[in-house]
């Protein structure tokens, strides 16, 4: 069995961010080299989220508003915030869209359904992040 490693950095400009990364996946499991297998996907981050849908501009703004809805950005609003953070909207976002994702390796392709693709969700951006691809197989 092989195993192959990479990184991205992202940098987004905005606090919320909703990131397209399946070319960059693809990519690494083009240099993996590996034919059948699994790809783990993982942001390195509590504040971010890797997950599968489609990519629709306007399911990625239903996201956006839905979250919002549910944990809202607000200072005050959250028990994390006191010790002086303003990120716990972030922490609990990451949660609800999930950590990361798993992907089986079919015939050296991502074997997705119909639509599916790979994003970054990021909810406490602005700075550097990093997310870890590892892709297991033969």
């Amino acid at each position: 069995m092989k195993s192959f490693t990479q990184e991205l950095i992202f940098n987004t400009s905005s606090r919320q961010e909703f990131m397209n990364i399946t070319p960059q996946v693809e990519s690494a499991l083009k240099k993996s080299g590996i034919k059948d297998g699994l790809c783990l996907v993982n942001p390195m981050h509590i504040t971010a989220s890797v997950f599968i849908n489609d990519d629709e501009p306007g399911l990625h703004k239903d996201f956006a508003s839905w979250l919002e809805k549910l944990a809202p950005f607000g200072k005050d609003k959250y028990q994390h915030n006191l010790g002086g953070e303003d990120n716990a909207d972030a922490h609990l976002k990451r949660t609800i869209m999930g950590r990361e994702v798993v992907v089986a390796i079919t015939d050296g392709k991502l074997h997705f359904g119909p639509w599916e693709q790979i994003f970054y969700g990021e909810f406490d951006g602005r700075r550097k992040k990093r997310v870890l691809i590892k892709i297991i197989g033969e």
